[in-house]
């Protein structure tokens, strides 16, 4: 599966997390999502690679990280220590059918503006 966010989105992050919306380009390959655009359900069990970028306008000291049902997923949490415009990472992991994934923005109280074209996007990819 594979979802973009393309339209230079303005998002307003909170401390505790705010997700990303992903509207654009849609692959979803059994995934379902939410009317929100931000929420992807899991179709099959099984070992996934799970990768993000995400790309503002400007640069922030702000933080990224993937959800698994509802909690920080381990090896996909992005923190710098300085301000960046770009934020990414990427795991292998096992995930059960039923399984929620979100890509979140988290760590300051202020707006974030993504780039336009391709702002920010998640792949979820089945590899066993």
């Amino acid at each position: 599966m594979s979802a973009l966010n393309t339209n230079g989105t303005t998002i307003a992050v909170v401390l505790g997390g705010t997700p990303v919306p992903l509207p654009n380009d849609q692959v979803l390959d059994s995934f379902t999502v939410n009317a929100a655009n931000d929420l992807f359900t899991v179709p099959a069990t099984g070992t996934y690679l799970i990768t993000y970028d995400i790309k503002t306008t400007a640069s922030l000291l702000l933080s990224s990280r993937v959800l698994l049902n509802g909690t920080p997923l381990a090896g996909t949490i992005f923190a710098p220590a300085v301000s960046v415009s770009n934020l990414s990472a990427t795991r292998i992991a096992p995930l059960t059918a039923g399984d929620t994934l979100q890509l979140q923005l988290f760590g300051l109280l202020g707006a974030a503006v993504l780039q336009g074209g391709n702002g920010a996007n998640l792949t979820v990819i089945r590899l066993a």
